[in-house]
């Protein structure tokens, strides 16, 4: 056996030993609590159902929708360079049509069913959440959200799959292969993101049940993007001349639209998540909006120090370095936690997309782990510090954030190289080569440009 080979089988099943050990040490944790009794989905009559409740689930769907399309796939097309700007949103695009057959498909019920403290276990794979009669005047409701219909709830937990994948695309933009880069994310959306939010939101989770709060994905979906783009940045390596030439983004205009647009879509993200229009909701999406606020000009106050200036893309990063740490603790936090959770996510954010990310020496090409990483790691552990009892009637525990965290983290890790390396093995490289990504994937990948 070649050398390389073995080594790459060793590293494997090193990373299998690890994620043992880790599903061994989160097993023994929840262990002294109790799993509910399972609760499989039903259905009801439609007369049953939340009207309003219903309307707000199916605007805030299209509001995180949003956020992926076009909000991200134009939030990094402005920062790549001009020869990869179409490559950039066909991978967004591309991720999301995939996640979305694999969520009905498989992912759902994974994520979303009773079973198991790790992974849902309905039988029912293909497009649970869809079991109407309408003859009878029934449809299916899940366990979770049985006020409205379970295909609402299934297509708003679809956009946050959406918007999880996508997000990662911004670390290993420029140099990763289109055919690669599918396979990837096929794989990392069943087995990473499906389980963690089976973990997290499931309430028969292990996290769930040690009492971990996020409310509406600063673990699930930022911190497991964040460390995710990390470990595909380091995997794929530093696009050619990175640190060596200047990399002038193509249009930071379309970067600052993606950045409203996912600033406008988060109030569904956030306030959807109360699954109610009520009180929660319109006290998540206040807290929002000011943790936004705070982001962007905390941001902007640190590059005034360090480089005595401001900028439209530090405005940009920070008002969604705000928005990334609130999402956990939006239904848990008074309007001035929030103000002091997007001030600090501001600073903090600014300090992982610069410093942090010189000390890593890894081309997170539009710095992932920097805003989603950091920012969900700041507002988890803030969470768990300033969640207020009187508003969503649990108190936090940061030993508990901080364990949820590590979790995350170190599943993600593992599990993301994982299957980096099994992708490796069915499509030989990750990367294109040399003269393709000199050339640009625009042309390379897709044999398409940008008109003049």
């Amino acid at each position: 056996m070649p050398i390389q080979r073995y080594k790459g089988y060793k590293g494997a099943l090193t990373m299998l030993w690890a994620l043992g050990a880790l599903l061994a040490w989160g097993s023994a944790a929840s262990a002294q609590t109790s799993a509910p009794a399972p609760v499989r989905p039903m259905l009801v009559a439609q007369d049953t159902l939340h009207a309003a409740d219903t309307v707000w689930v199916l605007v805030s769907t299209a509001l995180v929708l949003l956020m992926a399309l076009p909000g991200i796939a134009l939030f990094y097309a402005g920062m790549v360079r001009r020869k990869n700007v179409l490559n950039t949103m066909a991978s967004v695009l591309g991720i999301a049509s995939v996640v979305s057959l694999l969520w009905f498909a498989v992912g759902y019920s994974w994520a979303f069913t009773p079973g198991s403290a790790w992974l849902g276990g309905d039988a029912r794979l293909w497009f649970a959440g869809l079991d109407y009669q309408i003859s009878s005047g029934q449809v299916a409701v899940s366990h979770i959200a049985p006020h409205i219909p379970e295909s609402v709830f299934s297509m708003f937990q679809l956009a946050f799959a959406i918007i999880t994948a996508t997000l990662i695309v911004g670390a290993l933009v420029e140099r990763m292969r289109f055919s690669a880069l599918l396979l990837f994310m096929s794989l990392w959306t069943l087995l990473v993101y499906a389980p963690i939010a089976h973990w997290v939101w499931e309430p028969g989770g292990w996290l769930a049940r040690m009492g971990a709060l996020d409310f509406a994905g600063g673990a699930v979906v930022h911190i497991n993007a964040g460390v995710a783009g990390l470990v595909c940045a380091w995997f794929l390596g530093p696009r050619r001349g990175y640190g060596r030439e200047a990399f002038e983004p193509y249009n930071l205009g379309l970067t600052m639209v993606g950045a409203c647009l996912l600033w406008v879509g988060w109030f569904g993200f956030n306030a959807g998540s109360a699954l109610s229009a009520g009180g929660r909701a319109g006290l998540a999406l206040a807290v929002t909006h000011i943790a936004a606020a705070a982001g962007a000009v905390a941001w902007m106050l640190a590059e005034a120090v360090v480089r005595g200036r401001g900028s439209l893309l530090g405005l940009c990063s920070g008002l969604v370095a705000g928005l990334v740490a609130i999402t956990p603790a939006a239904g848990f936090v008074t309007p001035a936690a929030a103000l002091v959770i997007g001030g600090v996510a501001g600073l903090a954010c600014y300090w992982g997309a610069t410093g942090l990310k010189r000390l890593l020496r890894t081309d997170d090409s539009l710095d992932v782990f920097g805003v989603h990483g950091i920012g969900g790691i700041v507002g988890a552990l803030l969470t768990g510090v300033l969640a207020d009892k009187s508003i969503g009637g649990v108190e936090g525990s940061l030993l508990t954030q901080t364990l949820s965290v590590l979790a995350v983290m170190a599943y993600s890790l593992v599990a993301t190289a994982l299957l980096l390396w099994l992708t490796r093995l069915v499509v030989v490289d990750l990367r294109v080569d040399v003269q393709d990504e000199q050339t640009g994937l625009d042309i390379s990948l897709h044999r398409e440009r940008l008109g003049s």
